[in-house]
C-alpha cells in the first residue's frame, strides 16, 4: 500500500548540511547548562505525546505492529527522554574526580588534576526497523546523545519515514521552545546506502549509533574505521540468546518452560533482538512445545524485506542440519508478503557443532532446539559460542552448585545472564545493559539502552593546575551542583 507524502532520498548535498550544521551546533550546545538540557529533554517527551494518535496511526500503517504494541513502545520512547532528563538534572553521571595537589611530596610534587566527561560532538544515530518509535528518530541513541550535550542527525528508515518525520517535528518543536541552538538535531531520509554511508564518513561526525543486521553494522563499522580520522560505531547486531535447560528445572517444570519459550520466541513476531534462537537440553524433546508452535499462525513483519530475509534463513538452517518439527499456518487475514509464520527446528548437539550457521541468528519468530547427550555437552556448547546479547539458564538451586562452571563461561560470552526467565522484554533503567561481545555488538563496553548509554557519547578530559574560577561548575572546590564526586579517592558530594 502506498502512502502519502512521498519521501525522497537525501541527495549527497543534503547529508553534507545536516552534519555542518550538528558540528555549527555543537560548540554552544555542549555547553548548554545541565538544567537547560534537561528541560529540553523533559518537552521532548511531552512534544512527542502531543503528537498522540497521529503518530502511532502512521507507525502502524508503515510497519503492521498492532495498536497496543504501539502504545507501550511510546510509553517506552517518552520514559526514556524523561529519564535521561532526571539523569542530567542531578548531574552525577560526569564521573567528577578530583585529586588535591600534594606540592610537599617527594621526590616530585603532584599538580591539582581534575578529571570529568564532555560530550564527543555530532552523533549520526540509524533508526531500526523493529521498534519505530523507541529505536528511530525519537529513540534511545538519539536520546542519550542529546543528553550527553551532542547534536544529533538521524538516518531514518525506509520501512517508516512518515513516523520518523513526525517524531524529527517533535524534538524540533522542543528545541525551539526551550532555546536550543538550529542544528542540534537533523533528520535525513533514503533507502539506499549512500545515505548513511554519507554520514559515516562525513568527517564532522564523531560517532555512530546502530541497530539491525550484523552484515549492515559490520559494513559501517569498516567504513568508519577507514576514515583519515577513525571513528567509534556503536553497533547492536544479531544475537541468537542462548538458552540453557539445566536437568533439575527440567524435571520440575519443563511444560513451564515450554510455554514461556514459546511466547518469547513469538512475542513481536519475533522481531526482537533479544529472541531466544537457541535451546539447550538434555532429552528428547520439550514437553508440549511443538505443539504451542503448530497451532499458532503467521504475524505481520514490519516489512516484506524482513519477512523474505527471515524465510531465507529458516531454509539456511535446515540445509545446514536442522529439521522441522512444527510450524504455525498461514493467516489468511494478512498479507502473505509480509507475514511470518511460526517455526520450531530441532538438531542433535554434534550436528549443531559441526555447522556454524546452526549458532547464528534467525531474525524472525523461531528457535532451534538442541538436543544434547548429557549436562558436558552444555560446557561444550558455552565454549563454542560467538558473542550474544543475552544468554538464560532455567535451574533448581541444585543445578545452580552442578553448573556453576556454565555460568561462568556464559559470563564471557553475553552482556546480560537471566535465571530462570525469558530474555524478551529490555527494561530501561540504569542497571539494564544492552550489550555483548562481538558479533552482537562492535563495541561490549557500553550498553544502547538505560542509564549507562549516554556513556557512548562523551570523552574524559583532565584539567592540571587550573584556578577554581576557570573550572567547570562540577569539578570547582565548592561543588555548586552537589553532585557526587570522587575527592582524594572518596566517593560522596563534597
Amino acid at each position: 500500500m502506498r502512502l502519502d507524502p512521498v519521501f525522497l532520498e537525501a541527495t549527497p548535498t543534503e547529508v553534507d548540511a545536516a552534519a555542518v550544521a550538528a558540528a555549527a551546533a555543537a560548540a554552544r550546545y555542549g555547553r548548554t547548562p545541565p538544567e537547560a538540557r534537561a528541560r529540553f529533554l523533559a518537552r521532548i517527551a511531552k512534544e512527542l505525546l502531543g503528537l498522540g494518535d497521529a503518530w502511532l496511526e502512521r507507525a502502524g500503517l508503515e510497519t503492521g505492529l498492532p495498536r497496543s504494541r504501539l502504545e507501550s513502545e511510546r510509553d517506552r520512547t517518552l520514559n526514556q527522554f524523561r529519564m535521561f532528563a532526571d539523569l542530567v538534572a542531578e548531574g552525577s553521571w560526569v564521573d567528577a574526580r578530583i585529586d588535591h595537589a600534594l606540592p610537599e611530596r617527594q621526590p616530585i610534587p603532584r599538580p591539582d588534576l581534575r578529571r570529568m566527561l564532555h560530550p564527543l560532538g555530532p552523533v549520526a544515530a540509524f533508526g531500526a526497523s523493529n521498534f519505530p518509535l523507541a529505536f528511530s528518530a525519537a529513540g534511545g541513541d538519539t536520546a542519550s546523545a542529546l543528553a550527553a550535550g551532542c547534536p544529533v542527525v538521524v538516518k531514518g528508515h525506509p520501512a517508516h519515514p512518515g513516523t520518523s518525520e513526525l517524531a524529527t517535528q517533535a524534538i524540533l518543536a522542543a528545541a525551539t521552545a526551550t532555546g536550543m541552538p538550529e542544528g542540534v538535531l537533523s533528520l535525513v531520509q533514503g533507502a539506499s546506502t549512500g545515505v548513511g554511508e554519507g554520514l559515516v564518513t562525513h568527517d564532522a561526525i564523531e560517532a555512530v549509533a546502530f541497530t539491525g543486521s550484523l552484515r549492515a553494522g559490520r559494513a559501517l563499522h569498516d567504513l568508519a574505521a577507514g576514515r583519515p580520522r577513525p571513528i567509534t560505531v556503536f553497533a547492536e547486531m544479531g544475537s541468537a540468546n542462548p538458552v540453557f535447560i539445566l536437568p533439575g528445572a527440567l524435571a520440575a517444570r519443563g511444560t513451564e518452560i515450554a510455554q514461556g519459550l514459546f511466547t518469547s520466541v513469538t512475542l513481536g513476531v519475533g522481531q526482537f533482538c533479544t529472541n531466544p534462537g537457541l535451546a539447550f537440553f538434555v532429552g528428547d524433546e520439550l514437553p508440549g512445545l511443538a505443539p504451542l508452535f503448530a497451532a499458532s499462525t503467521a504475524g505481520p513483519m514490519t516489512h516484506a524485506g524482513v519477512r523474505a530475509r527471515y524465510d531465507a534463513e529458516v531454509a539456511e538452517v535446515l540445509t545446514a542440519g536442522a529439521r522441522l518439527l512444527a510450524r504455525g499456518e498461514p493467516n489468511p487475514t494478512l498479507d502473505q508478503g509480509g507475514a511470518a509464520r511460526p517455526a520450531l527446528l530441532a538438531t542433535d548437539f554434534p550436528t549443531w557443532r559441526a555447522a556454524p550457521r546452526l549458532g547464528e541468528e534467525i531474525y524472525g519468530p523461531t528457535t532451534l532446539v538442541v538436543r544434547c547427550q548429557s549436562p558436558t555437552d552444555f560446557l561444550a556448547a558455552a565454549r563454542s559460542l560467538r558473542g550474544h546479547l543475552t544468554a538464560t539458564v532455567h535451574a533448581t538451586e541444585a543445578d545452580l552448585v552442578e553448573h556453576a562452571e556454565l555460568l561462568e563461561l556464559l559470563r564471557a560470552k553475553v552482556g546480560r545472564l537471566v535465571l530462570n526467565g525469558f530474555p524478551t522484554g529490555v527494561e530501561v533503567c540504569a542497571a539494564m545493559n544492552h550489550a555483548g561481545p562481538y558479533p552482537a555488538c562492535t563495541d561490549p563496553r557500553h550498553t544502547s539502552v538505560g542509564t549507562a548509554a549516554i556513556l557512548r557519547f562523551v570523552r574524559a578530559v583532565c584539567y592540571q593546575g587550573f584556578p577554581d574560577a576557570a573550572l567547570p561548575e562540577e569539578l570547582q572546590e565548592s561543588n555548586p551542583r552537589g553532585i557526587w564526586r570522587l575527592v582524594d579517592g572518596r566517593a560522596g558530594r563534597h
